[in-house]
């Protein structure tokens, strides 16, 4: 794999002098420096992101988090349950290191407006709305990192946008085309995609709690290596014992910071994409169907994703994959979970920054 060689890169650049170097700890060692890492970032750094909204097609306006200056640009698209803020390690390190790091809250999420229907939240406005606020910014390319189905978006915008993508990092799921990617693959009624799929199953579940011990339960339960799968007679909250506590790499604060933003956008938007959109009709461009760009996938070994029948095996044996993606590479990172940007900070860092130098031109 490649990981240790963008490692040992990044582990030499001044720039990042809050990084200290790379090298192989502990899964206690790891979520503990993270941690710390995390609390002295917000201290110093949190307070110098720029917040704005842009306004697109519908008179939406979407909530646009931005740091950094420069033609080097990333913008930063999340999955469920993350927001811009999933993206705060990454976006302080990318920006100490002289980039422009960008990440949104789609459409109904976060700070941004809800679209009038719930059916307008789906992956076609959602890179309409991402080519506007570029423009708007007046950015002509960029590289897009995209966590869970934040992949998709990255694949959809990539087949789409070409001439304005330079390269694509993706971290827990491999990049496919919405829809397509899950086409192939069964789960049983009971794991959670299915559960979530059903319009207002969900909605009754949360109902029961409010945000912030959804996004509680979501995060113990999501950081686990065993595909989260509910009984016949159970909901998908209930696996989660009351007692247990948050993974030591997220603090009081960050599900704060979730809680409060969830509490206001409500999970309505937040379910329709990613499990009840990919029925969407999907207008393929005529041009070749390819990602031709520079692209990492970052996988954490101990991603409960990897338990989906067959996807581990599209992710290593697929001639679909490697020939929808030629210029792929691809690292597994031995401790990561579901929530490896947040949970191993410094070290998916390092594979990003070392990723940009290597792979991508100035």
């Amino acid at each position: 794999m490649k990981g240790q060689q963008y490692q040992s890169k990044l582990a030499s650049s001044p720039a990042l002098n809050y990084i200290s170097k790379l090298k192989p700890r502990s899964n206690e060692e790891s979520s503990k420096q993270s941690y710390k890492t995390s609390l002295e970032l917000r201290a110093s750094k949190m307070e110098t992101i720029q917040h704005k909204f842009v306004q697109v097609e519908g008179g939406l306006k979407l909530h646009v988090a931005d740091i950094g200056s420069g033609d080097k640009v990333v913008l930063f698209l999340h999955g469920f349950p993350e927001i811009w803020y999933s993206w705060r390690h990454q976006m302080l390190a990318l920006s100490s290191s002289g980039h422009r790091a960008i990440a949104v809250d789609y459409r109904g999420f976060g700070l941004s407006d809800h679209p009038p229907k719930v059916e307008d939240a789906n992956y076609v406005n959602i890179v309409a709305d991402l080519v506007a606020i570029l423009d708007s910014l007046a950015i002509p390319k960029v590289v897009l990192i995209g966590k869970d189905w934040g992949a998709f978006v990255a694949s959809w915008f990539g087949v789409l946008h070409p001439d304005r993508v330079s390269g694509i990092v993706t971290l827990g799921i491999p990049l496919a085309i919405p829809g397509s990617f899950l086409a192939g693959f069964t789960v049983p009624e009971g794991v959670y995609t299915s559960r979530w799929g059903e319009p207002g199953r969900a909605e009754a579940d949360f109902g029961r709690l409010d945000a912030k011990m959804v996004i509680r339960n979501v995060y113990i339960l999501f950081s686990g290596s065993d595909m989260p799968t509910a009984a016949e007679n159970q909901e998908i909250m209930d696996l989660v014992d009351p007692s247990t506590p948050l993974p030591p790499w997220f603090s009081e604060k960050d599900l704060s910071a979730y809680g409060a933003l969830y509490q206001k956008s409500g999970f309505q938007f937040a379910l329709q994409i990613p499990y009840r959109s990919f029925q969407l009709k999907l207008d393929m461009p005529k041009t070749e169907q390819k990602l031709n760009m520079p692209a990492l996938l970052i996988m954490g070994a101990k991603d409960y994703c990897l338990k989906f029948p067959g996807i581990e095996d599209y992710i290593l044996n697929d001639a679909s994959m490697k020939e929808f993606v030629p210029d792929l590479e691809t690292v597994f990172m031995d401790e990561g979970n579901d929530f490896v940007q947040e949970q191993l900070p410094e070290q998916v860092n390092g594979l990003i920054l070392g990723f940009l130098e290597a792979r991508i031109s100035p």
